[in-house]
């Protein structure tokens, strides 16, 4: 079973209710007083996650999300296009790899959005700049914030809000990067510690057990700082090492049982990220079993991720959202692989979703130089998540510009 919580939501209702909202209580069921929880418990507490999937590589999105109806695609793939007798029909255009069939569920059970044509302007075919500006949410602009950092920045401006950001990964992506928060990044939570030698042991502990009020307000901060991360690393050790759970998280798990582990501990987490890594997407040489083999993984791992969220009661509360840092050329090329092109779809999925088709489907025959032309800035979904999601209505702010929702949520009960 997984770990139980020592409060639930409603006990710490009632404490709250009862006068208590100067308690902090932590993401695994313990309780640290702070002066400053009471001025940001109203503002904080609604228990909606996002999680954001980074596919990396630049995912091939015309043999994700398969226009078998088109004879365009057929006839500019005429090696590495799926027939429709070998693929999932989702509908009388669109059909899924056949190893997506957890996709398949999702879709087919109203809870996937497939927003399509998803770019942005003047594109970028380097796999470090075009992922730096999905980060950012800011292409061309040498932003030094992620557009996660600065969401977080303006909900929660004075960072009170204990491990707001969390990144899955072993080191720390740009999306997260925020002025006021610092995001807990790991990879394997059984090693989720401070490296230090043996004889400095003692001395970190001290340091970590150190009171405020030193007269050295950036000495302070930076020892706060050191307490916070070595509480929080045990906190996620706890989780991970209490956490079980009967769902199957597929052949190649790559992070979001993590994600479980830790909503499951009752984490004051709004925001995960967690990557597909090391450019597993980059599919320009014999294309065709490995990328069928990622989405096989791909699937499975997040309509498992998904399906865990119902069995913790948490499906309600968890919005996921899967992008790559561009797609791929609509022709294949001469060693049966697809190179480095614009648009592609990103992909929305929990209970709140309305699922269907979003945005419009771009043109397989009026193409610039071969690539999409892309029909939904990346930004408006970055938009949809901001206001529509996490509830704050100041998303241009955010993203220096007004870039127009999605309707993609279901109505409020």
């Amino acid at each position: 079973m997984a770990k139980q919580t020592k409060l639930t939501r409603a006990d710490k209702d009632r404490l709250k209710a009862s006068g208590y909202d100067s308690l902090v209580l932590e993401g695994a069921g313990g309780i640290s007083t702070s002066p400053v929880w009471s001025k940001v418990a109203d503002a904080d507490s609604t228990d909606r996650i996002l999680v954001i999937v980074e596919l990396s590589g630049g995912n091939d999105g015309l043999n994700t999300v398969i226009p078998y109806a088109d004879d365009a695609y057929y006839n500019a793939r005429p090696n590495l296009g799926i027939r429709q007798k070998n693929l999932i029909e989702i509908d009388d255009h669109f059909g899924f790899q056949k190893t997506m069939t957890g996709f398949e569920r999702l879709y087919k059970d109203g809870k996937m959005g497939i927003v399509h044509g998803v770019g942005y302007d003047q594109p970028s075919f380097s796999h470090f700049s075009s992922m730096a500006y999905w980060q950012t949410g800011a292409p061309n602009s040498g932003e030094a914030h992620g557009w996660l950092g600065r969401m977080a920045d303006a909900i929660d401006p004075m960072g009170h809000n204990p491990n707001f950001l969390i990144n899955v990964d072993d080191h720390q992506s740009l999306a997260v990067n925020a002025e006021h928060h610092v995001p807990l990044v790991f990879d394997d939570p059984n090693k989720f510690t401070r490296q230090m030698f043996e004889a400095e042991a003692d001395v970190m502990a001290a340091v970590d057990r150190r009171g405020n009020g030193n007269g050295n307000g950036a000495l302070d901060f930076l020892k706060e700082i050191a307490a916070s991360a070595s509480t929080s690393e045990q906190l996620v050790r706890d989780a991970w090492s209490s956490y079980s759970t009967p769902v199957d998280y597929g052949l190649a798990p790559w992070g979001l049982e993590k994600v479980a582990a830790l909503i499951a501990a009752d984490f004051p987490t709004r925001v995960y990220y967690v990557p597909y890594r090391n450019n597993a997407f980059d599919t320009h040489v014999y294309q065709k079993d490995p990328h069928a083999r990622l989405w096989s993984y791909t699937s499975d791992h997040i309509a498992a991720f998904m399906q865990d969220m119902e069995r913790l009661g948490r499906g309600e509360d968890i919005v996921l959202m899967a992008f790559s840092e561009f797609g791929r050329r609509v022709p294949e090329n001469t060693s049966l692989g697809t190179d480095h092109g614009t648009a592609g779809p990103a992909f929305m999925i929990g209970n709140p979703i309305a699922g269907g088709h979003y945005g419009g489907v771009p043109s397989l025959s009026d193409l610039d130089d071969g690539n999409l032309k892309y029909t939904t800035d990346f930004r408006r979904i970055y938009s949809t998540l901001i206001s529509g999601w996490m509830g704050h209505d100041g998303a241009s702010t955010i993203l220096n510009d007004d870039f127009a929702p999605i309707p993609i949520f279901r109505p409020a009960a």
